[in-house]
């Protein structure tokens, strides 16, 4: 386990997916056809249970203000502050390891109850999951 540190809050722009896990591939399509991959952007997955189900998010930072609002995407703040990771290499060769890696996440301890699941790909092989420690 390691533990990733976010400096700042970071505004993210989001696609909610139909259903959890089938429609996760959808709401990253939908979500990058409005905002085409760049760079100088971070992508994320988030989920949590809301009100019973998993609701996921795919997201992207948003680097102008007022970006989602022109896109019509609703927004959420991934807060500051220090999160348990593990990050998963060539995730498309074994995506059921992303879920796998949360399982082991959400068994540790001191976890921000209302924290979420975080997906933030760092590449198109690699990406790290992580939730929210109760900092």
């Amino acid at each position: 386990m390691e533990t990733t540190t976010l400096d700042k809050d970071i505004k993210v722009c989001y696609i909610t997916a139909a259903s959890f896990p089938d429609g996760i591939l959808a709401a990253h399509q939908k979500l990058h056809s409005l905002i085409p991959f760049s760079t100088n952007r971070k992508y994320f997955g988030v989920s949590r249970p809301e009100n019973g189900p998993i609701v996921y998010r795919a997201a992207a930072e948003e680097l102008e203000p007022g970006e989602a609002e022109k896109l019509n995407l609703d927004t959420l703040i991934l807060k500051k502050g220090n999160y348990i990771s593990l990050t998963v290499h060539d995730y498309m060769r074994d995506i059921p390891a992303i879920d796998r890696t949360f399982k082991q996440l959400l068994s540790q301890p001191n976890l921000d109850p209302q924290g979420y699941c975080v997906e933030w790909y760092l590449s198109d092989k690699d990406v790290k999951c992580m939730i929210r420690l109760n900092n």
